[in-house]
């Protein structure tokens, strides 16, 4: 007889015997744990208790921009920046239009919405009304405001009295936010609905790839000047020309990938220094109430291809994520 065959009824009875400690022995299957499991009801603090003391630790925002037509893939967002300066990108900046005035702070909405109580309490303002889902704080002063900034997790300040800037209190919310920038704590779910706002898309409208911006005209192009001026430098490949706030537009000169690529073979085979970059218009347009389209208009010969103001408009919605 084999003498492996011997071993077979001692290797089943050990098999059983480890089987039978699965569930409470060394060996605890838990799978059935899950199973059984009984859902329980949440845990609930009493009313009486501090609002600012008791938050979310990890709070769930909200999904936004469902979408509605399920028949076509989804367009996947461009991927995060990653510049060597993207540690100074999450600091507390200014921004103007006009007489209007506001700070751009590098954190989502709804961690600044706590931030922005402590200013208030540490002034010693006396807060008539508070909206977290709107971010607003009224007080005696003016009003202390916050939201969405035009990139994903940048947030807009603001402190109006009578719906005008007022200079000092955006002086003393820039020391602050600043001060308190490596600190920021988790906030709370309904601050964190301040930064559900939908966000810019590319589209086609009639033939013509846009870039579709659900904020309205003058923010829009406050941002995109701030931007354009730190990006585009780079002679021969994008270098902003003009930029004109009444008209809100850019005259900027962009050397497409396509052309990058065709001046790279030929200079492999001595065929020519290739296309130079060319004169283009980036218009804003109003289309509503918090509604803004911004459009590449070709101002040069040859005239941009389909392809290459899709990749232009992309990589200047890139410079707004």
């Amino acid at each position: 007889m084999n003498s492996a065959l011997k071993w077979m009824p001692l290797v089943a009875v050990a098999a059983l015997a480890t089987a039978g400690c699965a569930r409470e022995g060394f060996y605890d299957d838990r799978n059935l744990d899950y199973v059984e499991a009984q859902r329980t009801a949440p845990l609930t603090l009493p009313d009486s208790r501090n609002a600012q003391r008791y938050q979310d630790a990890m709070p769930v925002p909200q999904a936004a921009g469902a979408r509605l037509d399920r028949s076509e893939p989804a367009e996947a967002p461009l991927p995060a920046r990653l510049a060597a300066g993207q540690a100074d990108e999450r600091a507390v900046e200014r921004r103007e239009v006009g007489d209007d005035r506001w700070l751009v702070v590098g954190a989502d909405p709804g961690m600044v919405w706590p931030q922005l109580q402590d200013f208030a309490r540490s002034r010693g303002l006396a807060v008539e009304s508070q909206d977290p889902d709107r971010g607003v704080l009224e007080t005696a002063h003016g009003r202390l405001s916050v939201r969405q900034g035009l990139r994903a997790g940048d947030s807009e300040v603001r402190c109006e009295q009578a719906g005008r800037p007022v200079a000092g209190c955006l002086d003393a919310l820039e020391r602050h936010f600043s001060a308190h920038s490596a600190t920021a704590s988790a906030a709370s779910l309904r601050g964190q609905r301040l930064a559900s706002e939908d966000r810019l898309r590319i589209a086609q409208r009639a033939g013509e790839w846009v870039v579709e911006i659900p904020l309205d005209i003058d923010r829009v192009w406050a941002e995109l000047s701030h931007q354009l001026e730190a990006d585009f430098t780079v002679e021969g490949r994008r270098l902003l020309l003009e930029q004109d706030p009444d008209d809100h537009d850019f005259l900027i000169e962009y050397l497409p990938a396509s052309a990058r690529e065709r001046g790279f073979i030929d200079a492999l085979f001595s065929l020519g220094a290739g296309q130079g970059p060319q004169t283009v218009r980036l218009a804003l347009a109003s289309t509503g109430a918090e509604r803004t389209v911004l459009r590449a208009i070709d101002e040069s010969e040859p005239r941009l291809s389909a392809e290459d103001a899709r990749e232009l408009l992309e990589r200047v919605a890139g410079l707004l994520r």
